[in-house]
């Protein structure tokens, strides 16, 4: 039985690059890292990197009361993809029943959580702190923005949140059940108590300020952790052939992706994990792994993970690994959790599109335990890349693997 092609229409970032796709994308071409001191008021050094986003053209003061900023960062992204899917005008009559939002949040709105902790010593607990922090708010807000009257869904899966929303939305479109969907995710929790955290788990980087900007090195011989992020990132996905019929630009096709679930650990990696996922998107979309060209990898700079999953990837590439590129865009715009696999699918989608693929940034000695094929600053030229992977693994034991075609 053939699958419906499944083309990628539209693009929208709220990135801690910017907003514009193809800005953000020759930024970290030449591998630009928007990694910086944050909360300096803190006992232990802190690093992310954040967006610099003004909520105005989206929101009126008005209406920012009880939204979020994962929200806000949402909303925007979601609009801007919809925009360059050609897309900007109501629905049609009954047509909004035939469009989905299919959304990744790892943790909802940890501003507003953070707030009415600190206010609830005064007593002054903002009265619409739950609708703010609610996993599911940045979905229902695009939503409502948009009258999307179809299935609005939320996956909080930590870190393959987005990866699996994209994935979810992906079947949906192949089902018949929506005709456009609204697909990926946002994450806003650079707030002090989600950073010490963080810092209490030991998996952060750590660098002094004037080191920042190099602070994360995935494969590194001498990494020491990531840096969080924040952001939303969206894409519009379709059916080729409707696409087609209404004159949109095909970025690339989503023709496979793959879930599974290590079911051992909560927080350690495992490569036989991994691997499956990564064997289910090939056989979804009927590819040998030595016809993929790129992997954007999950590439976390830990100790633990950096390794596993490099042993994954072995296991699946096998003697064609050499000739797998790999590249952790973390190293430049940090861990976005729930939206870290919307945005890096955005960015292999580009790849592909572009014909070119991000470096691994940072690494001055790899780790031999990390035997890839690395991508190195300034050779980031791919001109006959024809298939990408993008891979998120996740707290919780879950793997998911997106991956794209050439259009």
């Amino acid at each position: 039985m053939s699958h419906p092609r499944i083309a990628v229409t539209g693009l929208g970032l709220a990135s801690p690059h910017g907003q514009a796709p193809h800005a953000v994308f020759d930024a970290l071409l030449r591998g630009e890292s928007a990694i910086h001191p944050v909360f300096p008021e803190l006992a232990r050094p802190a690093l992310a990197a954040t967006v610099a986003f003004d909520a105005s053209p989206w929101f009126s003061k008005l209406q920012l009361a009880g939204v979020d900023r994962v929200s806000q960062l949402a909303v925007a992204a979601a609009e801007l993809a919809l925009d360059d899917a050609g897309l900007q005008g109501p629905w049609a009559e009954n047509e909004g029943e035939r469009v989905g939002v299919y959304a990744g949040c790892g943790m909802g709105g940890a501003g507003a959580l953070e707030a009415a902790y600190r206010g609830g010593a005064s007593g002054r607990v903002p009265p619409l702190t739950i609708p703010a922090f609610m996993p599911n708010a940045p979905a229902s807000h695009i939503a409502m923005r948009r009258k999307v009257l179809g299935p609005v869904l939320t996956y909080s899966v930590a870190c393959a949140s987005s990866a699996i929303a994209i994935a979810e939305a992906a079947k949906a479109i192949e089902a018949g059940e929506v005709d456009v969907a609204i697909a990926g995710g946002s994450e806003a929790l650079v707030v002090p108590g989600v950073m010490m955290a963080w810092q209490a788990m030991q998996t952060l980087a750590s660098a002094p300020p004037d080191a920042a900007a190099t602070a994360v090195r995935p494969f590194a011989a001498d990494r020491s952790g990531f840096a969080l992020g924040e952001g939303a990132a969206f894409l519009i996905l379709e059916r080729a052939e409707r696409a087609a019929a209404r004159g949109a630009r095909a970025y690339a096709h989503l023709s496979g992706w793959g879930s599974s679930c290590d079911a051992s650990h909560l927080t350690k990696p495992d490569a036989a994990g991994q691997a499956r996922a990564l064997r289910a998107a090939l056989r979804k979309a009927d590819l040998a792994a030595s016809d993929v060209g790129y992997c954007n990898a999950h590439g976390t700079a830990t100790r633990i993970g950096d390794p596993i999953e490099s042993e994954a990837l072995a296991q699946v590439w096998g003697d064609a690994l050499s000739d797998l590129r790999v590249s952790s865009t973390k190293a430049m715009h940090g861990h976005l959790l729930g939206a870290a696999g919307a945005l890096e699918a955005v960015i292999t989608v580009l790849a592909l599109h572009r014909q070119a693929v991000p470096p691994n940034m940072h690494v001055v000695e790899p780790d031999p335990a990390c035997a890839l094929n690395l991508v190195r600053a300034g050779e980031v030229a791919a001109p006959s890349l024809q298939a990408a992977v993008s891979s998120s693994f996740a707290f919780g034991g879950t793997n998911a693997a997106l991956l794209f075609q050439r259009a």
